[in-house]
């Protein structure tokens, strides 16, 4: 059983009183696991007929969320090919319920303000199909590549993954997005089952000092939603002077929100006003989520409303204002390629929104504000390498592509074939030379170059599992 700092289990007792019993003893118990099946990639119904993973059964605020049983699958998830494939997203079942609530929608724009190591963004940018803007920002160096990589991993175009503090952000957007989630640093107590770091960490006086920095992250997120836009505030903790006390805190220096009431699941608890010392009674709909009655960790979730509304045909507008693209005729090699490797036409709408990083080349989502004076490490699709007289294709671009948008492919026909390929192993193929997209079970896991009846392996060499 995790060691459960005095202080902690102390103030847990007064608030859970009789319940308080039942909440301890489910530290004993083993914690749960779950993924997210990718909507960009498949369908929960093809996923379940396809997988082999033992024990899947429905996350009930999550429509494409699973709980598996890792020990009984012949293949643990996180090892399996589907996962370097971006089929699924590993993720703890609580933390699939924030974005669900955010309910974000194709064609909009979008921030994910703390969004490493990205299981949140992941499931926004499959709410939103690729269409519209999502803005994936970290202020942690590290995590915003971790960010980047799950971002690719997952073939999302629409993302611009942003290395900034929340300040900065809201001094170069203003009023620009549709939704906001704030998955706010915290003191982690939610997280004592899975992680015991986080349990060696705590102190009161940590409680404090995220409670502080919460409501300085909340303010940047008023000054970057329009009127009538939904801002959702998570943690994963149970202190009610991160949880309702920042909700109370927020509203009080921002009363043009009002906390919505939104469907509860079974084993979702309410919100409790007084803990936040408050008389704001709409704080009971507000939502907690405790590891005794319901099978993930702990979590808590406001959903909040800016008054306000906008007119018809409302646009965006940042204040840096729009990213120039490059002429399409500067990228010959890319539009050679395309003819003789793709079914589609990546530039057909986009012809204003390709952008150059040296010789890298992205395809942005379509109106991206301009990132001039921004840390940014991926700006929507990265399509490749320009280089003289050739286009490379990227791996991201492998990962966003599936079957049917590719002159040639190769079928990996087993899981040992598939991980001979991730290895980096060298295959035999017998075909027309070229560039092949590899797939496993229909779904893009990488590029592969045919000439003779060797396809050399363009799996990227730090991805390779040895």
């Amino acid at each position: 059983m995790v060691q459960l700092p005095q202080d902690f289990m102390i103030r847990m007792q007064d608030m859970l009183g009789e319940a308080y019993p039942a909440f301890l003893r489910s530290y004993e118990e083993e914690k749960v696991q779950a993924l997210r099946v990718n909507a960009l990639k498949s369908t929960r119904e093809a996923f379940r007929t396809k997988a082999a993973f033992a024990g899947l059964r429905p996350v009930p605020w999550e429509k494409n969320g699973f709980y598996f049983n890792n020990d009984d699958s012949e293949i643990a998830p996180g090892k399996h090919p589907f996962h370097e494939a971006g089929v699924y997203y590993i993720q703890e079942p609580s933390a699939m319920a924030p974005a669900a609530y955010l309910d974000a929608q194709p064609g909009e724009i979008v921030l994910d303000l703390c969004a490493a190591p990205g299981g949140k963004a992941t499931q926004i940018a499959s709410y939103m199909k690729n269409q519209g803007l999502l803005v994936c920002n970290e202020i942690h160096p590290t995590r915003v590549k971790i960010l980047s990589e799950n971002v690719e991993r997952m073939g999302i175009c629409n993302a611009l993954v942003t290395n900034e503090t929340p300040r900065r952000l809201a001094e170069v957007f203003g009023t620009y997005f549709d939704r906001i989630l704030v998955d706010a640093p915290c003191s982690g107590e939610g997280m004592f089952r899975k992680n015991e770091d986080a349990c060696n960490e705590w102190s009161l006086e940590n409680v404090q000092l995220c409670a502080d920095r919460q409501d300085e992250i909340l303010d940047c997120a008023d000054n970057m939603l329009r009127p009538g836009g939904r801002l959702v505030y998570s943690t994963c903790t149970f202190a009610p002077d991160e949880n309702e006390g920042s909700i109370a805190r927020f509203l009080k220096r921002h009363p043009a929100y009002q906390i919505l009431e939104v469907h509860r699941y079974d084993g979702m608890a309410a919100g409790v006003p007084l803990w936040a010392h408050s008389n704001i009674e709409a704080l009971m709909h507000t939502i907690r989520l405790y590891p005794h009655l319901i099978n993930g960790e702990g979590h808590y979730i406001a959903v909040l409303q800016k008054q306000g509304e906008v007119q018809n045909g409302y646009q965006n507008f940042a204040a840096t204002g729009l990213q120039k693209g490059i002429p399409i005729k500067e990228v010959k090699e890319f539009l050679q390629f395309q003819q003789e490797t793709l079914q589609i036409d990546l530039t057909k709408e986009a012809q204003d929104c390709l952008l150059k990083f040296g010789n890298q080349l992205y395809l942005m989502p379509q109106k991206m504000p301009s990132i001039k004076g921004l840390k940014v490490l991926r700006v929507g699709l990265h399509l490749g390498t320009l280089k003289k007289n050739r286009f490379e294709p990227s791996h991201a671009l492998a990962l966003a592509l599936k079957k049917e948008d590719v002159k040639q492919s190769m079928e990996l026909g087993t899981v040992e074939a598939a991980k001979a390929y991730l290895g980096g192993m060298t295959l035999n193929y017998s075909g027309q030379k070229g560039w092949y997209l590899i797939t496993f079970q229909g779904y893009s896991i990488g590029w592969g170059k045919l000439a003779g009846q060797i396809m050399k392996n363009h799996y990227p060499k730090g991805l390779r599992k040895v």
